[in-house]
């Protein structure tokens, strides 16, 4: 089973986010039989076969296991993934992409960054397991707290700076073998949690 996977295919997609049939997906994370299933989500065993073959058919479960009980086979199926992506490929013309611009400094431009992450890393992650080989990826996260917006406007200064820096040290647009990568930083604000309100209240 892998960690997650990107669903580039509309027809999956519709299948994966009809209400039931998600709710199968999360059910699948161990494997589990149609009349299982049927006993847990309180549904006929017919309509959850229906359910399973769909997502079968579109490769978002698979069989883990098949039992013989007389003369009936009993199949356990399995989720192919922990949990599911959907890419903006899947949306096709409409999906978010950076390059038709936009202002940089905009949320909806941050949010198409995301969308083309999903889909040329989903890409790369798919060939890299149809390979059985590692693909090699770096993500910090971590949060900031500022004291003030002056402050949150000298560190995105010396933070520009200093990807700058570095851009121009290890960057080689002519190395023999070279192989170019994409580096993506970004900020947002978080939403505030109750306890962050209440201080803010002192």
């Amino acid at each position: 089973m892998l960690d997650i996977d990107v669903i580039t295919d509309p027809a999956a997609a519709g299948v994966a986010l009809e209400p039931v049939r998600s709710r199968l997906l999360a059910e699948l994370a161990e494997p589990a039989s149609a009349a299982a299933l049927a006993q847990r989500v309180g549904m006929a065993r017919q309509k959850v076969n229906y359910h399973l073959r769909a997502l079968e058919a579109h490769k978002l479960v698979r069989v883990a296991e098949e039992r013989q009980w007389g003369g009936l086979t009993e199949r356990l199926l399995v989720a192919t993934a922990r949990s599911y992506v959907v890419s903006p490929d899947a949306l096709g013309r409409v999906g978010a992409d950076p390059a038709r611009g936009g202002d940089r400094l905009s949320a909806s431009y941050l949010i198409a960054l995301g969308a083309r992450i999903v889909r040329e890393v989903g890409d790369l992650w798919r060939r890299a397991v149809a390979a059985d080989k590692r693909l090699a990826t770096l993500a910090i996260d971590t949060e900031i707290r500022f004291r003030s917006a002056a402050e949150r406007a000298a560190f995105t200064e010396d933070l520009t700076g200093a990807i700058t820096a570095l851009v121009a040290r290890y960057h080689d647009a002519a190395a023999p073998g070279g192989r170019r990568h994409r580096l993506v930083l970004v900020a947002h604000p978080l939403a505030e949690t109750a306890a962050g309100k209440a201080e803010r209240c002192q």
